[in-house]
């Protein structure tokens, strides 16, 4: 049984640099699987070239056996794309661009109704079947993003940072929708957020200049992640105190007026918690991530292992 992606010896240069360097993957089944890295470290490009976007320099891709650039068309019906930015047309309503969505991917004509109407269910956006793209908030506009990539129902989704730009509330409805998806196919996300990491994906495949230097299993890769502190910024902040109160934090640090780290440990779910919480005490919270010095340690500490 072919496994659902192979990557083998992937790379690409834009003029004289190279942006992935011999690059080497499997996913042989179903559930999510997280592609880390910092900003620039290759995965956009890694995730075009899989989906049939841009042809890589050297290498070969395969999606359940079929080599993407020999045979993309058959290759891209088995692939759904969500990019960063969702590629809508403001002009079109819902239920306009899905069928548009749905011509694109090769649905017979006399399916494209059914397919529009279970993406739309699957993707909770069927209230605002007639609404202009235009109108739409971020989150439903990510809906409608996520909708398009699984309405010809692939084998294979890839998210590239697919909750970027949400709100608190919009990133736990778009991470209860993602892994809605991923018990029907397999989900390749992409994010340079570690806690998204955590929360979603069973495996980790983490890149950094253009080399894979850690793919293995969530637990194994928590052997090496140890977070201890969120960054958060909300604006209207309860005190030190109240903070202290929220299970697993064990100290609370101002940096401005509105930007707090909390220190915790032994809570994967610590980032739910705080949502939740500031939700309900209507603490306004507009920002917040594990501290980012701990992801950069991550990388230094796997960059280095994979030299030895």
């Amino acid at each position: 049984m072919s496994s659902i992606l192979k990557i083998e010896g992937l790379s690409h240069r834009y003029s004289a640099a190279w942006a992935v360097r011999d690059v080497n993957m499997e996913i042989d089944q179903p559930g999510i699987v997280g592609l880390l890295g910092s900003n620039g470290a290759g995965k956009s490009t890694t995730m075009n070239i899989i989906c049939g976007v841009l042809n890589q320099t050297e290498g070969h891709v395969y999606i359940n056996g079929v080599d993407v650039r020999k045979k993309p068309q058959q290759a891209k019906q088995l692939i759904g794309f969500m990019p960063q930015n969702p590629p809508l047309y403001p002009d079109l309503t819902v239920d306009e661009y899905l069928s548009y969505s749905a011509e694109l991917r090769k649905i017979e004509d006399h399916k494209i109704k059914a397919a529009v109407e279970e993406a739309k269910e699957r993707c909770m956006i069927t209230h605002v079947s007639s609404r202009l793209l235009r109108n739409l908030s971020g989150g439903y506009r990510q809906r409608v993003g996520i909708a398009q990539s699984i309405i010809h129902k692939p084998q294979l989704v890839v998210m590239d940072e697919p909750t970027n730009g949400l709100d608190p509330n919009q990133l736990i409805e778009a991470r209860k929708l993602i892994r809605e998806i991923a018990k029907n196919c397999t989900v390749l996300l992409s994010s340079h957020i570690m806690s998204e990491i955590h929360l979603l994906c069973r495996e980790v495949i983490m890149i950094e200049g253009g080399r894979i230097i850690f793919s293995d299993s969530m637990d194994a890769f928590n052997n090496y992640v140890q977070p201890s502190s969120l960054l958060m910024v909300m604006e209207n902040p309860p005190t030190a105190s109240e903070l202290m109160k929220v299970a697993g934090v064990t100290r609370v640090e101002f940096l401005t007026a509105k930007q707090v780290r909390v220190y915790f440990e032994g809570s994967q779910d610590i980032t739910e918690k705080m949502i939740a919480v500031s939700v309900q005490h209507e603490w306004r919270l507009r920002e917040i991530s594990l501290d980012k010095t701990l992801l950069d340690d991550v990388f230094k500490q796997l960059s280095n292992q994979s030299l030895q």
